[in-house]
């Protein structure tokens, strides 16, 4: 549910980049897998009591023992995106692992679905802003072929006084052509300052004056929300109609608990260069960081370039698998050995699902013991290493306190400042609807974009001013090929947060009426016939919120981590709520454990 354009935060105001971020949330052998047909990797599971009937008696590896041949390597908990990749790269370094989920599938929040209709849909996130990461595990998996990625001068809309607004962005140019055309293209940054209607002359001013000209210090000893900071730097204005939607779109939170630096790091960063910059230590003009900050960005790429074997792609675009994002997990299930929609766990899998954690102790000889419920009773999982992923609220019940008492901040941490207890996830309500396309508004867009029933976006935004109850509403058959019969529009829309913690308790009808309302109010005629519902999922605890507070959280939580050799306690509570980041998280802590396994390896041979 991520709609980041920076276009909006960097290019318009900050300078930073021209890529595109959609995604939600919300809001989870060593042998290359075979390619996979579509049937394979969207098979559905039977339903979980038929799941019990047929599971077999517990594995050798599901053993209390701690005989050497018992013993893993390393125990992934939580199969989510950052599990569940974790558990690939791990696997694929050659690990004896296990992936145990609480759930009957892998993913997380991650759920897409399609009917015999020729609808495809998402029920979580609904795509990635592309990075080397995903491309290269959708290589490895043999998935690559399966991938999509949108259109490039698509732009996000924004809602404001009955118009949408395009914001920002290049028209799919490579190099030097696409920074010239996100600021001198038809929607570039230049058009959106002098003939854009989304800010005022006075709201341009003020930001003109905070990106080029300079603003005031950051305050000294205070953590800034997000709202301080961009009211601080850009104004009021810009915070109400660019920032707070966005804010909206990425956490479903609220910018004036959220911490800028814990929340939006990268951007927050840009100050810092700014200030670094010689003649510009004055100010602090953020337009300048922005700037140095893409040569760097630049630089970077140029120095670790993608493989020649991968698919091309740009950095930041809307991507998605052909059939949505279960394509990722679904494969990872696979090639740990437990097909999707097979209703038995296989003995030999590196799977376990409804595998839920109880509690992890301490042993002798630095391992570690787990203890799950499961179908078929406790089990006792024992290990070299363990890396949680696992939300923070499923960390209650002093699951991991036995071995990292402090852990226990997670989930009971009094911030009296914002009244929290703990990390927050706020309700999110992820509503797919379809209309046919002729009941949309007729009317052309602004800079050329053309008419509104084609959906020329990949979505709108509406500012918590403007009255409309859904955050945001995705265009989602404008952003990948055959989501949608060629008469319907396909939108995805959100709806809650921590701003209307009320949906969480709703009747699902009212969250229906609640989001064609809101379609209504931005997109449909007035006689548009009633939506065609194709899925209403309420996601209870949705998003973790990097609240004021959070980064202390963290870092404390990290000091107690590093007495406890093995132990990684992890999650998108920590390393980001992007899938993007979640992939990459994959990625790179795969290399932390297997620096840990192959030391721990060579003091024991000392």
């Amino acid at each position: 549910m991520k709609f980041l354009s920076s276009a909006v935060t960097a290019a318009v105001l900050l300078g930073a980049s021209s890529s595109s971020v959609l995604a939600f949330a919300p809001i989870h052998g060593n042998v290359v897998s075979p390619r996979r047909t579509a049937t394979q990797l969207n098979a559905f599971s039977l339903p979980s009591w038929l799941e019990d009937i047929f599971s077999p008696p517990s594995s050798p590896s599901s053993s209390s023992s701690s005989t050497k041949n018992d013993v893993l390597d390393c125990l992934v908990v939580g199969g989510g995106i950052s599990g569940s990749t974790l558990a690939h790269n791990l696997h694929k370094s050659g690990a004896n692992i296990l992936l145990c989920e609480a759930r009957d599938y892998l993913g997380g929040n991650v759920i897409s679905k399609r009917n015999d209709e020729g609808f495809i849909w998402e029920e979580g996130p609904n795509s990635f802003a592309t990075q080397p990461s995903i491309v290269r595990i959708a290589y490895e998996l043999g998935i690559d072929d399966q991938l999509v990625f949108a259109d490039e001068s698509l732009p996000p809309w924004v809602n404001h006084n009955g118009m949408l607004h395009p914001l920002p962005k290049g028209k799919g140019g490579k190099g030097p052509k696409g920074q010239l055309e996100l600021v001198f293209g038809s929607n570039g940054v230049l058009n959106f300052a002098l003939a854009g209607q989304l800010l005022s002359w006075p709201g341009k001013i003020r930001a003109g004056i905070g990106a080029f000209l300079g603003h005031a210090p950051p305050p000294s000893n205070k953590e800034e929300t997000i709202r301080e900071w961009v009211t601080r730097i850009l104004g009021e204005e810009v915070f109400l109609r660019c920032i707070d939607p966005f804010v909206s779109g990425v956490y479903a939170g609220n910018p004036e608990t959220l911490s800028m630096k814990a929340a939006l790091p990268k951007i927050a960063r840009i100050e810092d260069i700014s200030y670094s910059i010689g003649w510009n230590k004055v100010g602090g003009a953020i337009f300048y960081g922005g700037l140095k900050r893409q040569v760097e960005l630049t630089k970077e790429r140029k120095a670790d370039p993608p493989k020649k074997e991968w698919v091309e792609f740009e950095y930041g675009n809307p991507g998605s698998f052909r059939y949505g994002l279960s394509t990722l997990p679904n494969a990872i299930s696979e090639e740990l050995g437990q097909p999707v929609g097979n209703p038995t766990m296989k003995a030999d899998s590196k799977v376990r699902l409804k595998w839920k954690l109880v509690k992890v102790e301490s042993k002798a000889n630095d391992l570690f013991v787990a203890t799950f419920d499961t179908p078929r009773g406790k089990q006792k999982i024992t290990t070299k290493s363990i890396v949680s992923t696992v939300p923070a609220h499923a960390l209650k019940n002093d699951v991991l306190t036995p071995v990292l008492p402090e852990s226990s901040m997670l989930v009971d941490k009094i911030r009296d400042e914002i009244k929290r207890v703990g990390v927050y996830y706020p309700p999110v309500a992820a509503v797919t609807v379809a209309y046919p396309k002729s009941s949309f508004k007729d009317v052309e867009l602004a800079n050329g974009f053309g008419n509104l029933q084609n959906l020329p976006g990949f979505g709108s935004l509406n500012p918590r001013t403007e009255g409309v109850r859904t955050l945001g509403t995705l265009w989602s058959s404008s952003l990948f090929p055959g989501r949608c019969p060629e008469d319907y529009n396909l939108l995805l829309n959100y709806i809650g947060g921590s701003r209307d913690v009320e949906i969480g308790q709703m009747p699902e009808k009212d969250i229906i009426a609640e989001v064609d309302k809101g379609c209504r109010q931005v997109l449909l005629k007035e006689d548009a016939p009633p939506p065609k519902v194709l899925a209403t999922k309420v996601w209870p605890t949705a998003i973790p919120q990097y609240e004021l507070g959070h980064l202390d959280i963290l870092r404390k939580l990290e000091e107690a981590e590093a007495k406890v050799p093995g132990l990684w306690v992890c999650g998108n509570y920590r390393t980001g709520v992007a899938f993007p980041d979640c992939v990459t998280f994959g990625y790179e802590h795969a290399k932390v454990v297997m620096n840990y396994l192959d030391s721990s390896k060579a003091e024991e041979e000392k």
